[in-house]
């Protein structure tokens, strides 16, 4: 399988490329930009949607589906909602963590499970890394793009396994009593170390085979934030390779947009000031909503000119 990374040269390391940020920020219609570009480069290519609400298939225009849909030559997308990631992750990590949790509290595995997606809903996003990056391994596409949820959120929970061992570590007399998985027989501390050894090959893919595109937009809250977020991703040790400065307003003379404008020109100068070494790509905000290959056309050009 040959690596890509989007807008960068064929011989690059990265199969994935992410796009992060908050929630209505606009990393939805750069997913399916970029992923449009990779396609046109000859690419297949699959747009991924995490996001516990999805959009890929209302930008497409296309109506949902539960499997990969093509859009057109060389480029698919899927989305993975919060009713099927749910049920993924109860396939790939629902009776170990269950079985984790019974040798301390008596609950029956429905009423678990239920309780895990209903005050611990982001824990089927450990899955969602996992997941994409077996997507990865099995070469079925050239590339694909990450519309993720969350970042924090995920990151968190991606260290669970290893809080929860390390946890246990310090109660030997406890654990060492803990009576072994119902179903696999496997010991409470070996289910762990599982677990635990599977996280951290997820996080080494986030950190090795990634690269992160921030999409943020021109405000003073986002701007504060963006610190935070690049701090956190330096101390994973991943690789942000772009930010993007989404929703600019164009000054056409009227006194409400040349003042907000003005006021965005401030912040975009203040990142540019802030974070020269970074790539920045500014992305002017469009009359229309963003609808169909033609509108997504759009912002590919502006991402990638």
């Amino acid at each position: 399988m040959i690596l890509y990374n989007l807008g960068m040269p064929v011989n690059s390391v990265s199969p994935v490329t992410v796009f992060a940020g908050k929630g209505g920020v606009g990393k939805t219609t750069c997913a399916a930009a970029a992923a449009l570009h990779s396609a046109w480069q000859g690419r297949k290519t699959l747009a991924i949607s995490t996001d516990a609400t999805p959009s890929l298939a209302h930008i497409f225009d296309e109506p949902p589906h539960p499997g990969p849909v093509q859009v057109e030559s060389n480029l698919y997308f899927q989305e993975i909602g919060i009713r099927e990631a749910r049920q993924l992750w109860e396939d790939r990590f629902g009776r170990d963590v269950y079985q984790v949790f019974s040798s301390f509290i008596d609950l029956p595995y429905a009423d678990f499970t239920e309780f895990m997606s209903s005050v611990l809903p982001g824990l089927a996003e450990e899955f969602m890394v996992d997941y994409i990056r077996e997507l990865c391994q099995k070469g079925e596409y050239d590339a694909v793009v990450w519309d993720t949820a969350p970042l924090g959120q995920t990151l968190a929970l991606l260290e669970t396994p290893s809080l929860l061992g390390s946890h246990l570590r310090l109660a030997p007399r406890i654990y060492t009593h803990l009576r072994a998985g119902a179903d696999t027989k496997e010991s409470i501390l070996a289910i762990i170390r599982r677990w635990e050894s599977l996280s951290a090959v997820d996080m080494e893919f986030l950190r090795s085979g990634v690269d992160f595109n921030i999409v943020v937009i021109a405000e003073a809250l986002a701007v504060n934030q963006l610190e935070g977020i690049l701090a956190e991703m330096d101390r994973y040790g991943f690789r942000v390779s772009r930010l993007i400065i989404n929703n600019l307003a164009r000054d056409d003379g009227s006194g409400f947009l040349h003042e907000r404008s003005a006021q965005q020109r401030s912040y975009l100068e203040m990142i540019n000031q802030r974070y020269k070494g970074r790539k920045i790509t500014a992305v002017p905000m469009l009359p229309h909503e963003i609808k169909g290959l033609d509108r997504i056309r759009e912002i590919e050009t502006l991402l990638f000119g």
